[in-house]
């Protein structure tokens, strides 16, 4: 069972991470966003799960859809929600919007708008933590559309071959863009492929945050004791398109309203922490209230942050030795 200080720091998280999904996309349709965003709403298990069990010395790799990998790892709401107004109170001075977030002092070695260009990253976060002889992981998140790029193959093949910590988490949200999974994968499961690097490969519920918890810190182990890494497959689904202007032809509404009612990931958290006794709904109910009141307070925040200056456009960009 998860500890109860834990279990309530997931389901704060996931709370969080909902908020700021919805909220983006509110901001989105008011046109005060630069340019369009990727939602990660329905997925919160997974990053909450996972990054309850790092530390600020453990590394992550996020995606085109990592607002959610980026607010697990630490990243406060007001500062995250500013970067995708591309103001200069943003965690990358407006530069990155809300593909490309980066938080070094968390961990975050950032979100990357390629698909699949996370992953290699991941592996020399591992490779250094191997080298530095540290006992830290790096986590890659990753979509299953990255799954058939090379650099998955060649990232996990390398980190195989030397035994690096890295933790490979495909987020299996049944589509590629609009391309469902079966349509363009080879094996039922993508976990199955790890038999091919010779590393563990586990498929669980993506929805399911103990079972995310759980699997996660079976894989951080094997990792830990020296044994490599580990592709674990967490199948969810996003609720949203995807991305803020996706038709969504290729799916049903009452396919994504199934989802929402049956296989809510805050919904069935909760249910395991009052079935468990590791809170009271009163409990649940003023964490849903403090995570809305925190959202208020970073919209207010990223609203009035002031534009970049011009004048700096250059900074950051050219290295000067």
């Amino acid at each position: 069972m998860i500890k109860k200080e834990t279990a309530l720091w997931i389901y704060r998280k996931m709370n969080e991470i909902r908020d700021f999904e919805e909220t983006a996309w509110t901001l989105f349709t008011q046109n005060k966003l630069r340019g369009s965003v990727h939602l990660y709403t329905g997925e919160e298990a997974i990053a909450a799960g996972v990054c309850s069990q790092l530390s600020d010395e453990d590394y992550i790799t996020s995606t085109h859809r990592g607002h959610g990998h980026c607010i697990a790892k630490g990243a406060s709401l007001d500062r995250a929600l500013a970067e995708l107004m591309g103001k200069a109170t943003g965690y990358c001075k407006g530069r990155s919007g809300s593909m490309h977030i980066a938080d070094f002092k968390k961990g975050n070695l950032g979100a990357n708008a390629i698909v699949g260009g996370g992953i290699p990253i991941a592996v020399g976060g591992g490779l250094a933590i191997q080298m530095q002889k540290r006992k830290n992981v790096s986590v890659s998140f990753f979509g299953d559309g990255a799954s058939n790029q090379g650099t998955f193959h060649e990232s996990i093949n390398l980190a195989a071959v030397w035994k690096l910590p890295v933790i490979f988490i495909c987020e299996n949200n049944q589509f590629g863009l609009t391309v469902p999974t079966w349509q363009s994968t080879s094996v039922e499961n993508i976990a199955d492929r790890a038999k091919g690097y010779g590393i563990a490969g586990e498929v669980v519920d993506g929805n399911d945050a103990v079972a995310v918890y759980e699997a996660f810190e079976r894989a951080k182990k094997r990792a830990l004791a020296g044994e490599g890494p580990t592709l674990l497959e967490c199948k969810t689904y996003r609720w949203r398109g995807h991305w803020t202007g996706d038709p969504e032809v290729y799916r049903s509404r009452e396919e994504v309203e199934d989802w929402k009612t049956n296989r809510d990931p805050i919904k069935l958290f909760a249910e395991y922490i009052k079935k468990n006794k590791l809170a009271s709904a009163a409990t649940l109910k003023k964490i849903q209230d403090e995570a809305a009141a925190e959202m208020a307070k970073a919209v207010e925040f990223a609203e009035n942050s002031p534009q970049p200056d011009p004048a700096h456009v250059t900074d950051d960009v050219f290295f000067e030795g």
